[in-house]
């Protein structure tokens, strides 16, 4: 069984070693790989070329679609895990795409990697099977609100939710376009019995001034509903690209 990679160049699989730009793992060295597919499309997705492929209708505001052979990279896990050893980081962050679409072959990979502690970044609509949830050391579940295009009934998923929200390994990061959105935020708290604590506002944006703009105005909010913020801290470092 081989997990399916996105690419940071031509040929060459999306893992690499950097500086964890979001959430509360925020500044830690780590490693990431980066898998391909989404069961969601958000409009304003900056990893578009993971699922946003020639022929898909679904809108994502740069208009752009991607050959999906050049977008996507194959190797078993095994392979995959010599890879991120050969980085030399402690913490292995996975993200995507929806990296828990590709759940059996991700187990094997994480029980390639028993000595490294697991952050897996999710959309939070999918819950986590038993053989990958052994391994994770922490889940950054980031459920998607209305400005993301998404139909409620496809982003939001009651029980997955529940279940994160039970779990103290569990935050929740959402992206914030407009001070509205945080009423969103509110309902699904109240609904779900997330704790204040774990959750945080990110501003959207893929530029250093974008992100400065909206966190003037974020950490206001974050203020009245106690809530935390996170930077988006590899834009401010490397701008918006792949292998960062």
């Amino acid at each position: 069984m081989s997990l399916v990679l996105a690419t940071q160049a031509p040929g060459e699989p999306e893992i690499f070693a950097s500086l964890q730009g979001e959430g509360p793992s925020t500044g830690m060295p780590v490693a990431f790989v980066r898998l391909s597919r989404c069961n969601l499309a958000c409009i304003w997705c900056d990893t578009a070329y993971t699922w946003h492929f020639d022929g898909d209708e679904r809108p994502h505001r740069d208009g752009e679609t991607f050959d999906r052979r050049a977008n996507q990279f194959n190797l078993t896990p095994k392979e995959a895990a010599e890879r991120i050893l050969e980085l030399g980081q402690k913490r292995l962050v996975v993200t995507g795409g929806e990296p828990l679409l590709q759940a059996s072959a991700l187990a094997d990979l994480l029980a390639a990697l028993p000595d490294m502690e697991i952050e897996i970044e999710t959309n939070g609509s999918i819950k986590p099977i038993g053989h990958v949830d052994i391994w994770v050391d922490q889940y950054n579940v980031s459920p998607k609100l209305e400005h993301s295009g998404n139909a409620a009934e496809l982003a939001i998923n009651s029980e997955a939710l529940e279940f994160y929200a039970s779990d103290p390994r569990a935050f929740f990061k959402f992206v914030i376009a407009e001070p509205d959105d945080v009423a969103e935020v509110l309902v699904l708290q109240s609904e779900h019995g997330l704790k204040s604590e774990r959750i945080f506002l990110m501003p959207e944006g893929t530029t250093s001034p974008a992100l400065q703009k909206r966190e003037k105005w974020l950490s206001e909010l974050c203020l009245e509903h106690g809530f935390r913020m996170s930077d988006r801290l590899h834009i401010h470092l490397y701008g918006d690209e792949r292998g960062t």
